[in-house]
């Protein structure tokens, strides 16, 4: 496994895909799918055999409507899930997606976990920049959201001066606070759907390049999202070409990480801009 260092400047070089694991009973797409261990592995082998380099495992779904759980209940459909995938598949690079800094903590230094996935923005009241601080070999993946994901699609949560620049303000701020608290190996991600409008995430994605001022990776997360189906007037099942479309403009903005549902076009569809980029 590459140490976390490596890593992150891989990250900074050419794109790469990460593969979307959720240990849910009600993520908004593939919820229920892999709760049982022979799921877990076979769903983990098809991320890394269709190439993906970094498997981001979920215990708690983000969806608007989703009920709250524990810590406890997410660190145990969590833990256990990499412990599994790490036995046979011991070469892993995860990333854990929580809000929760106990759990990041908890995993980061019993599984070695290296990337943490947090949709907070240490906006939760969870005390998650300090957890990361004091961690010294993960990586800290930064979202914007206002609100929380019950409230986030709130009406006074979609109101911007401009949504380009109100982003980039939070994350300006957010990584000099990160940064003095010598943190420094950061992911920008403009949290396509938690508090945007299917028009403000279209704007975002439009100026996705201003975001690379920032001199750190971008992830772009938008896989069969609302912004797809509801432009096209479809269901999430059927926004596979629409996810490898704005994929490919992430790529075209500067995005350096595809968080997706489904690896294998995803993969192409880097290997396809490596091409073009050359």
């Amino acid at each position: 496994m590459m140490t976390t260092e490596n890593l992150f400047q891989r990250m900074l070089e050419k794109p790469l895909v990460m593969g979307i694991l959720n240990v849910t009973p009600d993520s908004f797409f593939d919820g229920g799918k892999y709760t049982k261990e022979a799921e877990i592995l076979k769903r983990a082998e098809q991320i890394l055999t269709e190439g993906a380099e970094i498997i981001d495992i979920g215990g708690y779904s983000s969806r608007p409507s989703a009920a709250d759980i524990s810590e406890k209940e997410e660190l145990d459909r969590l833990k256990p899930a990499i412990e599994l995938i790490q036995k046979h598949f011991p070469d892993t690079v995860f990333s854990v997606d929580t809000f929760r800094a106990g759990i990041a903590k908890c995993l980061a230094e019993d599984c070695g976990v290296q990337i943490i996935n947090d949709i907070s923005g240490d906006t939760f009241g969870e005390k998650m920049f300090d957890t990361i601080s004091s961690l010294k070999n993960v990586i800290y993946v930064l979202m914007h959201i206002r609100g929380t994901p019950k409230t986030m699609q709130n009406a006074e949560n979609l109101i911007y001066n401009n949504v380009t620049n109100d982003v980039f303000d939070f994350f300006e701020k957010k990584i000099s606070e990160l940064n003095r608290l010598n943190v420094n190996r950061i992911i920008v991600d403009l949290g396509f759907g938690f508090a945007k409008t299917t028009e403000q995430n279209f704007e975002l994605l439009r100026n996705l390049q201003k975001f690379t001022t920032f001199g750190l990776p971008i992830l772009a997360g938008m896989s069969r999202k609302t912004m797809l189906w509801k432009t096209l007037q479809c269901e999430p099942k059927d926004c596979l070409n629409a996810t490898t479309v704005v994929n490919t403009m992430a790529l075209m903005n500067g995005a350096k990480i595809l968080r997706v549902h489904d690896v294998k076009e995803a993969v192409e569809c880097v290997k396809i801009f490596n091409g073009y980029a050359m």
